[in-house]
């Protein structure tokens, strides 16, 4: 078995969704394994200095819708810069990959990551609601409403907030962020450094 990669990420996010698949792709070329963390973006921007979409300048704002289509064209990965449920409270869904990861495996747990996120950026639906939730993780050939039960218990929650704990920890700031051999890597963009981690 190769390297690991551990990865913090929060659902919400479309540079998570833009890295998720080839991230995958490049851990399984590399026979390296994904430690998938969700996380709560919102605290650990409150102790970096990061700050929500809403509250950054309007050219930022501007800039990244463009960033945003412009890596979808690059990636041929279908995207909606500005869908129809966004901004949207990711904390459910985070729970929910969380409760696979933990009862199913992390391959599973990055498939409905995966999924999740398309559902958001690619199919404008909204992931704070647990009955889109359910359907997508029925069409991930899971069982939604179990899952979903079980994301509710104090221990899954108690696995994000730890998750969340480890992010700061370790000097977390954005997501998606990468940590191969203890060297940290942030965004979709440093992907190719990840790979280069790996080899």
């Amino acid at each position: 078995m190769g390297k690991t990669i551990t990865y913090f990420l929060t659902p919400q996010s479309p540079w998570v969704y833009l890295g998720h698949a080839r991230l995958v792709a490049l851990a399984k070329q590399h026979d390296a394994l994904i430690d998938i963390k969700p996380c709560d973006l919102g605290k650990v921007f409150s102790v970096s200095g990061g700050l929500p979409l809403a509250k950054r300048a309007p050219q930022r704002q501007s800039y990244r819708l463009l960033e945003l289509a412009r890596w979808a064209a690059h990636l041929h990965l279908p995207l909606t810069p500005q869908p129809k449920f966004f901004p949207v409270p990711p904390e459910q869904a985070s729970r929910l990959i969380i409760a696979a990861r933990t009862s199913l495996g992390p391959d599973v747990a990055l498939d409905l990551a995966g999924a999740i996120m398309r559902a958001l950026w690619a199919e404008e639906k909204n992931i704070a609601d647990d009955a889109t939730l359910v359907q997508i993780a029925d069409l991930c050939g899971l069982d939604g409403r179990m899952l979903l039960k079980s994301s509710e218990t104090p221990g899954v929650q108690a696995q994000l907030d730890k998750n969340t704990d480890e992010a700061i920890a370790a000097n977390v700031f954005g997501a998606p962020w990468y940590i191969v051999d203890a060297e940290p890597f942030w965004g979709q963009d440093r992907l190719d450094f990840v790979e280069r981690a790996l080899a």
